[in-house]
């Protein structure tokens, strides 16, 4: 039996809950692999959940790398939003990501909609291999185009650029938040940008520290004691594109905590830096 309200209990929602009320959401698969640009669409068509979209991180959910902006700067809204619409999404439409990588790319859609002010959207706990565990249905079938009618009304506040972290970073009610792997915010190591390190200020809070090591989310106690020295902090939240950064946003709107995104992160910093 469908469950009676598909709105989401939580930002981030069980298997069991989509499977309850997979004909009344739209599932978007956002599998994606950083060095492997293709593999996220190869594994989308070698099975998915039933009835699920696929949306690429590099086509869908950025736009083209310019000078700054970052490796993954925003995408154009009015072509996101026709890809959108043609999943039938519409302003009361429940929308549940998902991907295979712990949240990286499911939190990057997640959050693009609420910043469009699509509220109406969840991120599936252990990702595909969770529905897959519970022997949910996987399709090897894309779905039809339907006839929605997203219309983007974005929270430009939830935006941050270089200027404003620049201007803000060092005020005593901000807290600037690098979500990078712990070697990469040290500067031991770096394998994608042309400078080491991190910006000054800025504290640690790795984005894998959100999920155990089979990539579901620890439990809201533990949620709220990794953030419980900055709730009253305005928190700005970077890594080194904008994508896994939004992990940690997802994380702390699951505990009814808000922060916003340094879009263009580490990689628009560096170019300001080089």
């Amino acid at each position: 039996m469908a469950h009676p309200s598909p709105v989401p209990p939580s930002p981030i929602v069980s298997a069991a809950w989509l499977r309850e009320n997979l004909a009344q959401v739209v599932v978007i698969d956002s599998r994606f692999a950083l060095m492997e640009p293709a593999l996220g669409r190869q594994q989308y068509e070698a099975g998915h959940i039933l009835g699920a979209y696929y949306a690429d991180l590099n086509q869908d959910l950025s736009s083209p790398v310019q000078q700054h902006g970052g490796r993954h700067p925003l995408p154009d809204l009015q072509r996101l939003s026709v890809k959108l619409s043609a999943m039938g999404i519409t302003a009361s439409t429940v929308v549940v990501a998902y991907d295979d990588s712990r949240f990286a790319f499911a939190a990057r859609l997640w959050w693009l909609l609420r910043y469009l002010g699509h509220d109406h959207a969840a991120v599936l706990d252990g990702g595909f291999k969770a529905w897959q565990a519970i022997g949910g249905e996987v399709s090897l079938d894309n779905p039809k185009e339907k006839s929605g009618n997203f219309n983007p009304t974005p929270r430009q506040d939830w935006v941050v650029d270089i200027d404003t972290v620049n201007a803000k970073k060092d005020l005593p009610a901000v807290a600037l938040i690098d979500s990078r792997e712990p070697d990469r915010y040290r500067g031991d190591r770096e394998p994608i940008d042309p400078i080491a390190g991190h910006i000054p200020g800025a504290l640690n809070y790795p984005w894998h520290d959100v999920t155990t090591e089979q990539g579901y989310v620890i439990s809201e106690a533990q949620l709220r004691d990794r953030w419980s020295g900055l709730v009253t902090q305005d928190l700005l939240v970077y890594c080194g594109s904008g994508v896994t950064a939004c992990v940690n946003l997802l994380s702390l709107a699951a505990i009814g905590l808000e922060g916003k995104l340094y879009a263009g992160s580490w990689s628009d910093w560096c170019s300001y830096h080089e």
